[in-house]
């Protein structure tokens, strides 16, 4: 009988689940208590812990950035479990950005967020991830393929940077691209969203038009991924390409990966 998935009601830590039963296009499925996606896990409570070290992590990849971790903290440490901070974007990229989404006052939320400036900012950072960070995510593929499973992937929402890494891992065991696209979209769940912050004296708080001209950045978008997508083929031609010379992957390291994480 095949496990049930594991999605707790954590406290601490938003957008986590597990990825287990996604279906691959050979009739295979994703191995249940393998692959774990979050969001950070800096807040995560005692109680959390306790769940997290249940599940006998042997790694935690931490998407995050320098200026991500001073904002939210360290993650919470695991006994017994690895944790690998492999940033996904440059520590000074898009600081004063964010201070400005978290206190920026209504005029500079407009200017900057409105006409399809935000979605389009998305849009630009999903294909910078795929031109830009081969090297990383060939790392976290050849590391789970050689030991580092089962495994957690999380940035700070756990929906772009993880959201991301998880869609070329998923592509990488042959699992359906309908099925990655709903998982990357589960992110828009109310109880998995992130939390946005802004500060106490920001003009508009957290007001409808606020949201409004935040919501590209907060939302997982089919847009987004389909960036990403366009951005393989035109820089490879295909996937497969892209994971060949890409990311580097044999068929003998795919092979071990499939084996680590597909059942059958």
């Amino acid at each position: 009988m095949t496990e049930q998935s594991v999605e707790p009601a954590l406290a601490g830590v938003r957008n986590f689940r597990d990825l287990g039963g996604l279906p691959t296009v050979d009739g295979r499925r994703l191995r249940h208590g393998v692959l774990f996606r979050s969001g950070h896990l800096a807040h995560a409570t005692p109680e959390d812990v306790a769940f997290l070290h249940g599940l006998r992590l042997h790694t935690v990849f931490d998407f995050r950035n320098s200026a991500d971790q001073a904002l939210d903290g360290p993650d919470a440490l695991l006994t017994d479990t690895r944790n690998v901070n492999i940033p996904l974007s440059d520590p000074a990229e898009g600081a004063d950005f964010w201070r400005m989404v978290r206190a920026g006052d209504l005029a500079q939320l407009r200017s900057a967020l409105s006409d399809g400036q935000a979605a389009n900012r998305m849009t630009a950072s999903y294909r910078a991830m795929v031109h830009e960070r081969t090297d990383e995510h060939s790392r976290v593929l050849h590391a789970m393929a050689e030991d580092s499973v089962p495994a957690l992937l999380h940035c700070a929402a756990g929906k772009d940077r993880a959201g991301l890494s998880i869609a070329i891992t998923l592509l990488a065991l042959g699992v359906h691209r309908d099925a990655i696209e709903a998982d990357y979209l589960a992110s828009n769940s109310p109880h998995r969203r992130y939390r946005v912050h802004r500060a106490k004296d920001a003009e508009g708080g957290l007001s409808a038009e606020v949201m409004e001209l935040l919501a590209p950045l907060l939302d997982a978008r089919p847009g987004y991924l389909a960036a990403a997508y366009d951005a393989i083929d035109e820089r490879w031609g295909d996937v497969e390409t892209y994971l060949e010379k890409g990311l580097k992957l044999t068929p003998e390291t795919r092979e071990r990966l499939r084996d680590r994480m597909l059942e059958g």
